[in-house]
């Protein structure tokens, strides 16, 4: 849809296309949320286990798994939450939820992570006794549930940050048990103890890799930052290549949600093409969806003889006329 009006020397206009939906990558949120209550008695046989055995890794997998828990809750919470409308209240809609669920997610990962590394460096000074056998029975326990969790995200995450999130969570979560299981046979077979820590950590530190590598995008996207896929440069370049435009300045460009690019910016128009407003307006916006996937773009035309002067590239910032 389109609009225009006139704006001091310029004119404004606007179009978008419907919000990208998450219908056609959706699955059953009730196939996965399915898994909830294992993951729950999974959770309280590890921390009564990891109590009993003196092992503070079973803890450790035990804390990641209730971490898990509680992204399913999140991650659908903010699924169903996003498909709302745009309303009055909220005029960009409801898509951002996710983002903001993944950095959740992600932040909860970072503190687990941290905590981890602290208890495990307390327990190498002085390994306590473990029992390895209970070890190694409910790391095998979990890790069948957290396999089974991990499978079922998967085909979901490629479509989604927020999914993405979740499904780190439970690989990492399905590896942790492996490490768990290796670390309960090496007690039992030649009473290692520091094993247990050691793996505690190492559990932590691939915990915090994951986390540190894949927050920046949520936090780039709740901070207006333009699309990682999209070269500024080369949308600026095509803008100012369309015949009629002298110049572009005072452009924003940023992801209105995960998978939507939109744009504003003024556009400069040569004194004569200002009576061929209408046909520029098409070129531009049919090369910004065409090259770049901007399917939302709002311009404001100058004509060159009032433009602004001096006016920033990027931003709304100028040290001429407003």
């Amino acid at each position: 849809m389109a609009s225009s009006g006139s704006c001091r020397s310029g004119v404004s206009v606007c179009s978008c296309s419907p919000a990208t939906t998450l219908d056609s990558q959706d699955e059953s949120p009730q196939t996965i949320c399915a898994t909830e209550p294992a993951n729950a008695l999974l959770t309280v046989a590890q921390i009564a286990g990891g109590i009993v055995s003196g092992s503070l890794a079973l803890i450790a997998d035990d804390l990641h798994n209730f971490s898990d828990m509680a992204s399913l809750v999140i991650a659908f919470a903010a699924r169903k939450i996003a498909r709302r409308p745009a309303d009055e209240r909220m005029t960009f809609g409801y898509g951002r939820i996710e983002i903001v669920a993944a950095l959740i997610n992600y932040k909860t990962l970072i503190l687990v992570g941290v905590y981890l590394i602290y208890e495990g460096g307390m327990r190498i000074i002085d390994p306590p006794e473990v029992q390895g056998w209970t070890v190694v029975i409910l790391g095998g326990v979990a890790l069948v549930v957290d396999a089974l969790t991990a499978a079922l995200t998967w085909s979901m995450q490629k479509g989604s940050v927020n999914i993405r999130a979740l499904f780190l969570h439970n690989l990492s979560d399905a590896l942790a048990s492996v490490a768990v299981i290796v670390g309960g046979t090496l007690i039992i077979l030649y009473d290692l103890r520091w094993v247990d820590p050691a793996i505690t950590i190492g559990i932590a530190l691939y915990i915090l890799y994951l986390a540190l590598t894949e927050i920046g995008g949520p936090i780039r996207t709740l901070m207006l930052g333009s699309p990682p896929d999209i070269d500024n440069s080369a949308v600026i370049a095509a803008m100012r290549d369309v015949d009629g435009v002298t110049d572009v300045h005072h452009v924003h460009l940023w992801q209105m949600q995960e998978h939507e690019a939109a744009l504003d910016c003024h556009v400069v128009v040569a004194e004569d093409g200002w009576t061929r407003i209408e046909a520029i307006k098409g070129k531009i916006k049919a090369r910004l969806s065409e090259r770049f996937g901007i399917a939302h773009s709002s311009l404001e035309f100058e004509n060159e003889r009032n433009a602004h002067t001096n006016a920033n590239l990027y931003g709304h910032g100028s040290n001429g006329h407003e």
